[in-house]
């Protein structure tokens, strides 16, 4: 599968530079469709795009380049930490950058793996089978709130973003490039003269970002235990399969309606259907905008997203993130609020049971329930099993079957290498 894999994703980023060769510009740098800007006349030469490999390889360089940001101290991986699956390298709720680099996020760091099949945002998403009535609302983009459409889109959030790398503009990005380790292969990868063309430039370096968090080897492996489960490779224990029949059971953990884990069409599955939910997650106060009683992170409705302001309906919608390599992460929802995997599946088990065990209570000692989402937007919030239990009731499921669902989850870690004495190496951090 990860020759398939990398065999799709090269052909795709061949393709793209074949054609964009044929183009008389540096708009030859362009995945996504975007307007042409004449080149330079002492640009690289027409017919001799980089190679996915030297673009991978020059991603690779900025990623990791510290001085592409205001305070020299941060870059992609310092954040993006590939020793934590390509996620935050700690459990704060939200990572510290910006000027001086003590300016904090807003929101959790997602990790950048398994995102490669993700579709442009859109707000009515439909599977291409053919039925075009069935709307599955929105879907797809990157970030927690998918305004990026594309990975090309997304390479320039943080290098401009006053809490993460925090330059001024596109120019001052490009200056710090112009000086740093990576300039000679930037040079070499897409002409002499590439920096006398901002516009070209600019292109050529979120080229490089996106080519690099395509890379399968880095990205997406499929080297958990699951993944050798469906090469017919290795067989769950009795307590995995126990986990996976609750994950996909639609009366317990009711886990597989938003993060699928069939095979599809041979492709394997990501653990996520690139959709948005309001799952009414506990407001937490560890993030310091939460200070202010009158900010709410509304997710798809703003406030780091403003086209869609105006859909209450899409208000506390989230994007759900792939579950791969989930047992490893420090920090989980959009805000942090949860730093032990224990705990989540808890809430999804007890959240409607027993709030008092996640809210705080008002000053008449009543639940102050979903108190990170303004009143009016709770209708958005799911219902959907696990959530449909009353007040003191039963939760969908024990805390022995959260157990024996955590073992599943424990599979999808990357890493997974089977011994041939009968036994098996556990999943460890790349």
């Amino acid at each position: 599968m990860g020759t398939q894999q990398h065999t799709r994703w090269a052909t795709i980023v061949n393709f793209a530079l074949a054609v964009a060769a044929a183009s008389a510009a540096l708009c030859l740098l362009v995945i996504a469709p975007v307007a042409c800007h004449t080149a330079p006349a002492n640009a690289k030469r027409i017919g001799q795009p980089p190679s996915a490999q030297a673009l991978t390889a020059l991603g690779r360089a900025i990623f990791f380049d510290s001085t592409l940001s205001a305070s020299g101290r941060t870059s992609c991986a310092s954040c993006h930490d590939p020793r934590h699956d390509w996620g935050p390298p700690n459990a704060r709720p939200v990572q510290l950058a910006g000027r001086a680099g003590a300016t904090p996020g807003v929101r959790a760091v997602p990790s950048l793996a398994y995102a490669q099949d993700t579709p442009p945002f859109t707000e009515h998403f439909r599977e291409p089978d053919g039925n075009d009535s069935d709307d599955q609302g929105p879907t797809g983009g990157r970030t927690w709130d998918g305004r990026a459409s594309t990975a090309h889109e997304q390479a320039e959030l943080p290098l401009l973003s006053p809490f993460e790398m925090a330059n001024s503009d596109r120019g001052a990005v490009l200056a710090r490039l112009r000086a740093s380790p990576a300039a000679p292969a930037f040079r070499a990868a897409f002409g002499a003269g590439i920096f006398a063309d901002s516009i070209a430039a600019w292109k050529g370096l979120l080229l490089a970002l996106e080519v690099f968090q395509e890379s399968p080897v880095d990205f997406y492996p499929y080297t958990s235990k699951y993944d050798a489960v469906l090469r017919g490779q290795a067989e769950l224990n009795a307590r995995e399969r126990r986990g996976l029949a609750l994950f996909n059971d639609a009366k317990k953990g009711n886990c597989a309606q938003c993060h699928p884990s069939a095979m599809v069409r041979g492709a394997f599955p990501q653990f996520t259907d690139r959709g948005f939910i309001a799952l009414g997650v506990p407001r937490n106060p560890n993030i310091p905008a939460n200070a202010n009683a009158s900010y709410f992170d509304l997710g798809l409705c703003g406030p780091l997203r403003g086209d869609l302001a105006a859909h209450r309906e899409y208000c506390g919608l989230f994007k759900t993130p792939s579950l791969r390599n989930v047992s490893r992460r420090s920090v989980f929802f959009h805000n942090g609020a949860f730093t032990r995997l224990e705990d989540v599946l808890r809430f999804y088990a007890q959240r409607d049971v027993r709030p008092e065990g996640f809210y705080p209570l008002d000053n008449a000692g009543r639940v102050n329930k979903f108190d990170d989402l303004p009143p009016a937007y709770w209708p958005n919030v799911t219902v959907d099993p696990p959530f449909d239990r009353r007040r003191n009731g039963e939760p969908a499921f024990s805390d022995a079957e959260a157990a024996d669902i955590i073992a599943f989850l424990r599979t999808l870690d990357d890493g997974y290498r089977p011994v041939s004495t009968g036994g098996e190496q556990r999943s460890s951090p790349r």
